[in-house]
């Protein structure tokens, strides 16, 4: 069943990268004042949205395992973090390219910048407190935890450039300013794509993380024999 989800959503967003591609540099003219780099909001904007997205998800999963014990969240947290881990560093990746060539600079400390690289951070960090717990039950406990601190920064990201004055622009879509409809439809159906390749990847590491699972607790019924 896990299989034909994957293959399903695999075609699905291959259909939808497709299609939104050629829309993106085939038929879109250049922006006025940006040219052609304005083009990358599409993949930058999406992939921010997909990281959050996996954020949230890893904090409800880390919630559940502490009310419920059950290991399966664990796995899901630590799956969907990877994922969104790596989402979050293709917007910081696609955002710094927009930046050299519209600020001259590929890097500044602005809010929104500086709060997303400690979002990264944070969620980096949570990858590497899990290697360094061996107990399976204590480096879950102790994840989920963190996990949930680290979605504290999560709200930071999204609202600092409401909260404070900042370089990077305001949002497009929701800040007020005003977009082609057609682009905004490129840009949800492209998000929609990239959510569907989080779940495919999601569910390939969750498959991993269960394996890996079942051989730790073969491993501790070989050492108690």
């Amino acid at each position: 069943m896990r299989d034909k989800i994957i293959y399903g959503l695999g075609v699905i967003a291959a259909v939808l990268l497709a299609r939104d591609l050629y829309k993106i540099f085939m038929v879109f003219p250049n922006e006025v004042s940006q040219g052609m780099i304005f083009r990358i909001i599409f993949f930058h904007v999406p992939a921010a949205w997909t990281a959050m997205a996996c954020a949230a998800v890893a904090c409800v999963t880390s919630v559940l395992f502490l009310l419920t014990k059950n290991f399966k969240y664990d796995s899901i947290s630590v799956a969907v973090t990877e994922v969104g881990l790596a989402f979050l560093a293709a917007n910081l990746v696609t955002g710094s390219i927009w930046g050299r060539i519209i600020w001259g600079i590929w890097w500044t400390w602005d809010a929104r910048l500086t709060s997303a690289l400690v979002c990264w951070l944070l969620y980096a960090g949570y990858l590497m407190l899990r290697r360094a717990i061996e107990e399976p039950t204590a480096r879950a406990r102790i994840a989920a935890v963190f996990n949930i601190f680290a979605f504290a920064d999560v709200p930071i990201v999204i609202f600092s450039i409401k909260w404070w004055r900042t370089q990077h622009p305001q949002p497009v879509f929701w800040g007020g300013g005003s977009i082609e409809p057609d682009w905004y439809k490129t840009a949800l159906l492209n998000w929609m794509a990239l959510m569907m390749v989080g779940a495919i990847l999601t569910l390939i590491r969750l498959r991993q993380e269960e394996v890996q699972r079942e051989i730790d607790s073969l491993r501790r019924y070989a050492h108690a024999v």
